[in-house]
């Protein structure tokens, strides 16, 4: 096992909500998050204690945090204190983003 290089093949995957699929690879002290959306998926409101911070590769994603929302694109970053509700809603295209979560998220290793 190589600890250095991770394929994405290797990595954890679940399925966090009908049409969202996550691969996930965890250091000692963060995690990342490979997410895909199908068009239209939607990940309902939800907390959790991790601090978690992310950027749009592909597609359009509207998010909701904290009670505000914005519609973001390629390139546009998010930062998601530990314990604030939030929410996404995917466009009409596939959407590919990643999430870092600090500290490890236990329940996607």
């Amino acid at each position: 096992m190589n600890h250095f290089f991770v394929r994405r093949a290797d990595c954890a995957q679940h399925n966090i909500f009908p049409g969202v699929d996550i691969h996930t690879c965890a250091g000692e002290q963060m995690m990342l998050s490979y997410v895909a959306f199908e068009p239209g998926a939607v990940v309902q409101p939800h907390s959790h204690p991790h601090e978690q911070m992310g950027m749009l590769l592909e597609g359009e994603l509207t998010f909701t945090i904290g009670g505000e929302q914005q519609t973001l694109h390629p390139g546009d970053m998010w930062r998601i204190p530990g314990g604030v509700e939030h929410s996404a809603v995917a466009g009409n295209q596939r959407v590919v983003a990643l999430d870092v979560f600090c500290p490890v998220r236990e329940d996607y290793r």
